[in-house]
């Protein structure tokens, strides 16, 4: 598939990538994989920013309302199902267009994702039940008894991660880390990266104006129409935490709001610290690709590259 190329569009939270990822979609005619790991979920519309309904109509989508909260989707399954759609995408077309700010997800589909065995449901429920009770203290606790390893160089503070690694220790005996390998997927299509950036005022100022949109669109009442699941995994994502607290009478609806403010701000940040840890990814600025792309200059994945590279030296 020496012609075959994924071209991916990564980069923070409200930063633009959905519009340019719908304008290379319509430059190369082909469809999109999303790789987001809340939009895949049918029940989450307007907390996690789905791309609008017309659009979703007029460029086709993977991995958009797939999936319910009710099932559990990992970064390894992901990297399953995005391998065939793509593959399925190529029969028809030279490109592929990859959207999202899932590091992780994007990074299993780049590079693989190490095996890591089995854990039953009940060890997942339960460790997820005394989290829900004790917080993540009682978790990095539990990290430092059962895998040492991981609680010295791991992500503790990452409630997620954390948990996955007392699963796995629960249900193996052993670290998660010892079933981690550096070894890279070779895939047989190229793979351009493109990262999207703003300065971080403006950046501050999109999410802000997201957020008030979210608002105003009724995020209130879809929040409070999946009380009954806040325990779910899916739903522990800004925008739906803060809400939660907010209907339990813990803080006010303008806190919560000034909340998940702040939180998408700190989310964004480590979505910028992952992505920069890529040295082959291309940072651009949204308006100046947007023109790029309206130009018309673009005939292939290559020469997308090169002109990417030629504004940003200019």
């Amino acid at each position: 598939m020496e012609s075959k190329t994924v071209i991916i569009v990564a980069g923070p939270t409200a930063v633009g990538k959905t519009a340019i990822s719908l304008q290379l979609a319509e430059q190369f005619s082909t469809s999109i994989i999303s790789a987001d790991s809340r939009q895949c979920f049918k029940e989450l519309n307007i907390g996690v920013a789905k791309p609008a309904e017309i659009d979703l109509q007029r460029i086709h989508h993977y991995f958009i309302n797939s999936h319910s909260i009710h099932e559990q989707v990992t970064a390894a399954d992901f990297e399953q199902l995005a391998l065939g759609w793509a593959d399925e995408i190529f029969r028809d077309h030279n490109e592929v267009i990859m959207v999202g700010g899932t590091g992780l997800y994007i990074k299993a589909f780049v590079e693989g994702m190490d095996e890591i065995p089995f854990v039953p449901a009940e060890i997942r429920e339960e460790i997820q039940s005394q989290y829900s009770q004790k917080g993540l203290s009682w978790l990095q606790n539990e990290l430092s008894n059962i895998d040492p390893a991981y609680y010295a160089g791991g992500e503790i503070l990452n409630p997620q991660r954390s948990m996955r690694a007392l699963e796995v220790a629960r249900a193996t005996g052993r670290s998660i880390l010892s079933f981690r390998s550096t070894k890279k997927k070779q895939r047989s299509f190229d793979i351009l990266t493109i990262g999207l950036q703003l300065p971080m005022d403006q950046l501050k100022q999109r999410i802000d104006t997201r957020v008030d949109g979210m608002m105003a669109d009724g995020l209130e009442e879809e929040v409070r129409g999946l009380t009954s699941f806040r325990e779910f995994n899916a739903l522990r994502t800004v925008g739906y935490t803060e809400l939660f607290e907010y209907f339990d009478g813990k803080i006010s609806l303008n806190e919560a709001v000034e909340m998940i403010k702040k939180n998408t701000r700190q989310y964004a940040k480590r979505q910028l610290t992952w992505f920069r840890k890529n040295p082959s990814l291309i940072w651009v600025e949204p308006d100046l690709l947007r023109l790029l792309i309206d130009g018309k200059k673009i005939k292939d994945p290559g020469n997308l590259r090169k002109q990417i590279q030629k504004i940003i030296k200019s």
